[in-house]
């Protein structure tokens, strides 16, 4: 078998019971062998801050060179007041800078929203394809995915137990394994 794709899956929330991070990590499970799925948490992305370009710190030094060293990356968000959460939302614009050499750049993109209401993340979803045009590569259109009452979904070990969510989440990331194969010819 051909090497697998390396995909940077970014978790959208800081939280330690984290269901995006729950999901990121079932995604990473559930990935076929022509992905290999690498979790990234934003607890150590130090603040944006365009003053800093010149010598950039080395947590976002760390944080583009994995980005650009992967096949495609996979968002898993929370939503947070009608969006993404702040933290993921610094974690662009630091992967995203200096301007004219994205990380993202020619990257392909993949969504997850996810809420333990009934609604699933879109709007947070709504904003990331908002914000990722002209700063990545093509972002997967279908299927989407918005994981709605998710609360449930997990054990208290965090492994998937919802067969509903998983049988979405196995076709969602089956579907992007084709795209990444795709996008990367």
């Amino acid at each position: 078998m051909a090497t697998p794709y390396n995909v940077v899956v970014i978790a959208g929330s800081l939280r330690k019971e984290s269901f995006s991070l729950k999901i990121a990590n079932a995604l990473a499970k559930l990935a076929p062998a022509t992905l290999k799925l690498d979790v990234v948490t934003l607890h150590d992305i130090s603040f944006f801050n365009q003053d800093l370009e010149a010598a950039p710190p080395a947590d976002w030094v760390a944080f583009r060179e994995k980005l650009q060293k992967s096949n495609g990356v996979l968002f898993v968000t929370p939503e947070y007041n009608r969006s993404i959460p702040g933290v993921l939302k610094n974690a662009i614009d630091v992967g995203s800078r200096p301007y004219g050499k994205s990380s993202f750049l020619g990257k392909p993109i993949g969504i997850v929203g996810n809420s333990p209401g009934a609604l699933g993340g879109v709007a947070a979803v709504k904003h990331l394809q908002n914000i990722m045009p002209g700063i990545a590569g093509p972002i997967m259109g279908q299927p989407e995915i918005y994981l709605n009452g998710v609360g449930d979904a997990f054990d208290d070990k965090g492994n998937l137990t919802k067969e509903s969510v998983q049988k979405v989440l196995q076709q969602y990331i089956d579907a992007f394994a084709v795209f990444v194969e795709k996008q990367n010819k």
